[in-house]
């Protein structure tokens, strides 16, 4: 028995040998605001505090805490008035986005600032570098620890551009938020898969009926136990993955089985025992292998892998080349990237009388129900799924993880079921981003025009399609980036490999091309003798011009002012830089600019979202919003937008979100769509309830609209209109007062050359970085960012800020250290993500010019801040040291191999 002292109370367990603290801690004790991501305490999010002194429960065994203190989040905050003061300051920053590693960052600080009330930088850096965000880029919570920098404002009305709180940001601060893993009752059976060692191999399994029979095993699944299809995927026409694999497994970690069985049993599972036998075949890992003749086809009908292909041409850009005074081309590639975020895939199913409910972490709730009705060929009204928080997604959650197998588990033994990963199978087995081999040719006139533009990617899809005829499909209209081109050629291709499925990740290939295209950018530049910043204002897209798309916007091209909004700091930057440069040493500052464009919501598709709300008779408004927030404040932001529109206070407001059961459906949470798509239809349902409200009384347009109890009062001029809710009928959902409204982007199919209406806005961005190279070691340190980003209109500054530091932190990571290798970076600690350390200061200058069809002229964000990032980088280093660097990420050694190449000429 181990007795400890836990939040203010003495409490005992009996620990399983070498059981870990955190086990202890959710499982036993109920203390689930400690998240575990990793159990190998590389990200921090499990930190407690033992004898006030923090420690990763995940690699403290439960006997080592026998008589001392332990102290969570939950109890901190209920306990200490530092705790909740901090939160407080946690959630005026927009500190907390997704809230995943929020206990472990609060956890650290109230250590630090325990012993150092009033920290610098450097201390707070020192004290929270343990602990990993993928969301934020780490400033707002810096700033929160500090007790400084930009906080949300008192807003009365809280309505579109005001920079409030986040609506629900106090349960990510309190620890009383519930992730996938979180809401499974104590004694649910839990599933575990058997997953493939091999890239590829043909398999057979023993006796599994001998294995069933264990104790504790309650069942054993297989492809034989799939109620209906055993395939699942995302784009119609490309359901190809299988839910279990039949005879051949096409990735290392793909599922072959789940077994299902009691918690003390599965909790010491070790896949290795199961009887299942591999015959090793030879794999295709990479692009060049999975397309020579000797590659095995991965999928019928895919002759050379060739899984499908987008493609653009607008003008004649062999023409424009030929009559080009200058013409740079070269070849770029990029890696596989893990999209990182800290909360692992999970989530618990239960059969509620013949229904199904699966309750999961996802971007997509409505596509994760059309997929168990595929899978189980059950009713779709038989069918519920109920989102939990998320603790980031950056598009990996829009595919299903848990949800067939949870599903499948549950009406197999008729018992709740509940599932997490383990770190290594995120690793292994969920999407990345497209490694991508890219030839690129760009020319120029000596006016210092663009003349011809040539673009071939091929990108490696993986073992199955996932969202990869999305990016096939995608980067052929933004490959030119956002500027003029008239004479222009786009191809893409997705090529099945033996690699592990890449998915949507932040941009959908898009910064991958940008890599290629804003590099050769700079060399024209240079070559044409011009300044780079410049350059690029010359050839910006305006109001007016065709896209390669032959799309025209008479209104919201930002480029241009994006571009413009920079010429300041570049100016400053670059003479420092050369101040920085005349003084001896092998260090070198060089600063770099891009620029970037996205279309925010799916491709020459229908892209609906509906918003519902009602009123009750107690004058209360619910709004009905099924937009999953993954942190990016889809909750805050949509309300703000639903609020302008009926003109009531955001604070009035009762949101309900996600669940099928419940909400319409909003679509899915990616391609920066759902402040544009969904804000929309939540703006058409406001002033569709606003005119209801004003018709019942004949009040004008602008009267003042106050809700009361069990009364609505409208202030017209000199008159007051009252509504007595009370006496209206109420409907089956308890409204006496709804509305109900939907919103599709108009857009327009590409024809064979590529030619159409792919998007009905695009959001735009530049970004300028100032890093430090040593060219004695290569290693590289970024000091500045300057990002400028076109939105239309900021709905809610505060959380734009938090969505551009978090987006430079991937693109940092994506240019400079992350490479994800199957089967050598399969946890955190070989894989590298930017840390507290590495982030330098980030200046965001927001730029507003208004989009025809946005809500209050609004455009999407969240991709957009990823696109320029890492090609600003490459460019601040060829600035710096002068190598053309064109395989990311660059490392340390490539880049210190690149400069001896340089050096030995």
């Amino acid at each position: 028995m181990t007795r400890f002292h836990l939040n203010g109370r003495d409490v005992e367990v009996t620990p399983r040998v070498g059981e870990r603290l955190s086990e202890a801690l959710r499982e036993r004790l109920g203390t689930r605001d400690v998240k575990v991501g990793c159990n190998a305490g590389d990200c921090g999010a499990c930190t407690v505090l033992l004898d006030g002194a923090p420690v990763c429960a995940c690699l403290t065994p439960v006997e080592q805490v026998d008589g001392r203190t332990v102290e969570t989040l939950a109890g901190l905050v209920k306990e200490e008035p530092l705790a909740g003061e901090l939160g407080k300051r946690f959630e005026a920053r927009g500190a907390a986005q997704c809230g995943i590693c929020t206990p472990g960052m609060m956890v650290s600080a109230v250590a630090l600032l325990r012993d150092v009330p009033e920290p610098n930088e450097q201390e707070v850096k020192d004290a929270l570098g343990g602990v990993l965000c993928r969301c934020t880029g780490y400033a707002k919570i810096i700033d929160a620890v500090m007790d400084r920098g930009v906080v949300a404002g008192a807003d009365a009305l809280g309505h579109a551009g005001a920079a409030i709180e986040k609506l629900d940001g106090e349960p990510k601060v309190s620890g009383t938020e519930l992730f996938g893993d979180d809401v499974a009752p104590e004694g649910t059976l839990v599933v575990k898969l058997v997953r493939s060692p091999h890239a590829r191999a043909r398999f057979e399994f023993g006796d599994l009926d001998g294995y069933a029979e264990r104790p504790g095993i309650v069942a054993v699944l297989t492809a034989l136990d799939v109620p209906r299809l055993n395939r699942f995927g995302t784009i119609p026409g490309f359901i190809d993955q299988p839910v279990f694999a039949e005879f051949e497994t096409r990735f290392r970690g793909e599922a072959v089985a789940a077994v299902v069985g009691e918690p003390a049993v599965m909790a010491v599972f070790e896949p290795n025992d199961f009887p299942v036998t591999w015959e090793v075949l030879p794999p295709a890992e990479g692009i060049e292998a999975a397309m020579s003749d000797e590659a095995a086809q991965l999928h019928e009908g895919h002759e050379g892998n060739v899984m499908c292909g987008g493609f653009v041409t607008h003008g004649d850009a062999e023409a424009g080349l030929a009559k080009a005074d200058l013409v740079v081309e070269d070849r770029f590639e990029t890696s596989y990237v893990e999209h990182g975020y800290i909360e692992p895939e999970a989530g618990f199913a239960q059969m509620v009388g013949d229904r199904l409910e699966v309750h999961a972490c996802t971007q997509a709730p409505v596509m994760d129900q059309d997929t168990l009705v595929d899978v189980l060929g059950m009713e779709r009204d038989k069918i519920r799924i109920v989102p939990t928080a998320t603790g980031g997604g950056f598009g990996s959650k829009l595919d299903v993880s848990v949800q067939p197998y949870l599903a499948i588990a549950a009406l197999k033994t008729g018992q709740p079921v509940r599932m997490a990963f383990e770190r290594w199978e995120v690793m292994q087995a969920t999407t990345k981003r497209h490694p991508a081999d890219m030839r690129v040719k760009i020319g120029a006139t000596k006016a210092g025009r663009i003349s011809g533009f040539r673009f071939d990617g091929l990108f490696n899809t993986g073992a199955y399609a996932s969202w990869g005829p999305t990016v096939a499909n995608r980067v052929p209209v933004h490959a030119s980036g956002p500027y003029r081109v008239a004479d222009y050629r786009a191809e893409a291709k997705g090529i099945y490999t033996n690699g592990p499925p890449s998915g949507a990740f932040r941009g959908f290939g898009v910064p991958q091309a940008a890599v290629a295209q804003e590099s050769l950018f700079d060399r024209l530049a240079d070559g044409l003798e011009m300044d780079r910043l410049e350059f690029r204002i010359l050839n910006a897209l305006e109001n007016g011009m065709p896209t390669v798309c032959g799309q025209v916007f008479e209104q919201g091209v930002g480029i241009k002012a994006c571009l413009q909004a920079l010429r300041d700091p570049w100016k400053t930057e670059r003479a420092e830089a050369a101040r920085v440069n005349a003084l001896e040493g092998p260090v070198r500052r060089g600063v770099g600019v891009a620029a970037g464009w996205y279309g925010c919501g799916n491709t020459s598709l229908p892209n609906p979202s509906t918003i519902k709300a009602g009123i009750r008779a107690d004058g209360q408004v619910v709004l009905h919003q099924g937009a999953a927030d993954v942190g990016q404040g889809a909750n805050t932001v949509i309300a703000q937008l639903f609020a302008t529109a009926l003109g009531v206070p955001v604070g009035a407001l009762e949101i309900l979100g996600g669940d099928t059961d419940v909400t319409p459906d909003a679509g899915k949470t990616s391609a920066s769509r759902q402040t544009f798509v969904t804000g929309n239809a939540a703006r058409l349902a406001g002033e569709a309830m606003r005119r209801e409200l004003l018709g019942r009384v004949n009040a004008g347009p602008e009267a003042e609209i106050v809700l009361l109890d069990g009364a609505v009062e409208l202030y017209d001029g000199d008159r007051v209109h009252r509504i007595e809710l009370r006496a209206l009928e109420a409907d089956g959902e308890g409204y006496v007062l709804r509305a109900e409204e939907t919103y599709d982007p108009p857009t327009k199919p590409l024809d064979e050359n590529g030619q159409g209406v792919p998007y009905a806005q695009f959001g735009y961005a530049a970004h300028l970085c100032v890093i430090e190279v040593d060219t004695g070691l290569g290693t590289m340190k970024p000091v500045k960012f300057v990002a400028a980003h076109d939105l239309g209109k900021a709905v809610n500054p505060l959380l734009v800020e938090g969505q551009v530091e978090g987006g430079i932190a991937q693109g940092l990571g994506m240019a400079l250290m992350e490479e994800y290798l199957p089967g050598r970076t399969e946890n955190l600690h070989n894989y590298l993500m930017p840390t507290i350390g590495d982030m330098p200061p980030v200046e965001t200058l927001i730029i507003e010019e208004p989009d025809a069809h946005g809500p209050y002229g609004v455009k999407g964000l969240g991709e957009h801040v990823l696109i320029p990032t890492a090609p600003s980088i490459l460019n601040a280093i060829r600035d710096a040291c002068g190598v053309e660097m064109t395989r990311l990420p660059v490392t340390p050694s490539r880049l210190k191999a690149a400069l001896k190449e340089m050096e030995d000429g």
